[in-house]
């Protein structure tokens, strides 16, 4: 593909090294090639902007997650062009697992199992992301720049400079810029560059891939609510080919409190655990047990800033309830596409005419992420109460609201 971007000589004002010759300049650099900023490029499509698609990475690539994509990603995706959630499905046939049931078992042991009436499915992100990113490719004029991780952003009155660690590269330069690059943001970092981690809004999370699990069906998604620990789970999740995402995450309060060893308290529960060890007793573990931090919703973290929008993990927009965010990351990556048009069309990019984005944001989102953080503490460590809502469950029409409870 062609590059749209307009190039110019460096001049005195920006401190790069002397063998750069030029900065590629953009209206719109998206930094992050995941569900959120793919989402963002795909939106941008008809927008007649130069936009740049960034990521550190070389695609495909793995995403540390739990691989679970929830119904509303394709509904987003579908309100944008019906075309991209069918050309997607078609992508990820050979490789996904449809999951139309998922079993939650309290910690006394009870079980309860969930038909799920919208469509949803695992995978592993290696593919999913992939496949987002082959829209982009095919339906829009966007720049795709793997391999750019950046090291510094640095905003004026007139725009936003991105330095590129590797300085053999050349700098971009854009009006505006959406930072999706998830959990570790630099472009949320150059916001608020002295924010402490909120480790009440924070998941500590490890995953693995297994294969050999038993009694495990490849249409059902296993979520273990466990007595040990105040707030979190541990699940099992099926990828497809008979490859199960296995994972456990807690509050990271919680984690520093405990001095917990999250690899080590995985590894426990699946050779210990009642139910979680006959499951596990012939498994075969594909890879190591990998570690990951996820911002949880209904926080505070900022979501825009003087030529700045922040999207998906990078605004902290995870589910504080079930712990996944790739509907959340697409939604918001569509608002700020929507909002990045608006900016150019009045030529303002100020934070706040960007408040529209962070207003939107909350209504859309935030609100909801907002409940269900305060369900999550309500439940966390009231081993009885889990119990009973479980036990409770049973009766068709408290299992309905428990469903629209949980999403």
């Amino acid at each position: 593909m062609l590059s749209r971007a307009k190039t110019y000589t460096t001049s005195g004002c920006f401190a790069l090294p002397s063998f750069v010759a030029v900065i590629n300049e953009y209206d719109v650099v998206i930094v992050g090639a995941g569900p959120a900023g793919s989402a963002c490029a795909l939106a941008l499509r008809h927008s007649g902007l130069r936009v740049a698609l960034v990521d550190k990475a070389q695609f495909p690539r793995d995403k540390i997650c739990g691989d679970a994509i929830p119904s509303p990603t394709l509904k987003h995706l579908a309100r944008l062009d019906p075309g991209y959630a069918t050309e997607l499905s078609a992508l990820l046939t050979s490789r996904r697992a449809p999951t139309t049931h998922s079993r939650l078992l309290a910690p006394n042991g009870e079980e309860l199992r969930i038909a799920w009436h919208n469509p949803a499915f695992n995978i592993p992100r290696l593919h999913f992301d992939e496949a987002l990113l082959t829209l982009v490719r095919r339906h829009t004029a966007t720049d795709v720049l793997e391999d750019y991780a950046l090291r510094s952003l640095q905003t004026d009155e007139h725009g936003v400079t991105l330095a590129p660690s590797d300085s053999t590269k050349p700098p971009l330069r854009a009006a505006l810029v959406i930072g999706c690059d998830g959990a570790n943001s630099i472009v949320a970092r150059s916001l608020a560059p002295r924010a402490s981690l909120d480790r009440a809004y924070h998941c500590a999370v490890v995953r693995a891939y297994y294969t050999g699990v038993t009694d495990a069906p490849e249409d059902t998604s296993d979520f273990y609510f466990l007595r040990e620990y105040q707030a979190g789970y541990c699940w099992v999740f099926p990828v497809g080919g008979g490859v199960y995402n296995v994972g456990f995450g807690v509050l990271s309060e919680e984690v520093v409190a405990r001095r917990l060893n999250l690899k080590h308290e995985l590894s426990e529960l699946l050779t210990t655990h009642p139910h979680l060890a006959p499951r596990f007793a012939e498994a075969k573990a594909l890879t190591s047990i990998t570690g990951f931090g996820l911002p949880l919703g209904g926080s505070t973290r900022p979501a825009h800033g003087p030529r700045i929008m922040l999207c998906g993990d990078a605004a902290g927009l995870i589910d504080p309830l079930q712990g996944h965010g790739i509907d959340k990351a697409v939604h918001s990556g569509i608002l700020a596409a929507t909002q990045a048009m608006a900016c150019f069309q009045t030529q303002r990019f100020d934070a706040e005419y960007l408040a529209n984005y962070a207003r939107q944001i909350e209504q859309r989102i935030g609100q909801e992420l907002a409940q269900r953080y305060r369900l999550m503490r309500f439940l966390a460590g009231k081993t009885w109460l889990v119990n009973m809502v479980v036990g409770a469950a049973r009766w068709p029409w408290l299992r309905r609201r428990l469903l629209r409870a949980v999403g």
